[in-house]
């Protein structure tokens, strides 16, 4: 059984007292996943900033 598969089945067993608890902690783990994409997209644009702002940067792109 995949990972998907099994965690639906233990949804599907889970006591309905549960239920919010469980989704609480999948939206925090989406939001972190979400947040470390963001943090590490900032970072490479700052990285990359050097190389955008050069002089004669523009005029290479210009072509393509």
């Amino acid at each position: 059984m995949q990972s998907k598969e099994l965690l639906l089945h233990e949804i599907d067993e889970i006591p309905d007292f549960l239920i919010e608890e469980v989704l609480d902690f999948v939206q925090l783990l989406k939001s972190k996943h979400l947040q470390n994409k963001l943090e590490i997209s900032v970072m490479s644009e700052s990285a990359l900033a050097e190389d955008w702002l050069r002089l004669g940067e523009d005029e290479a792109w210009r072509e393509l």
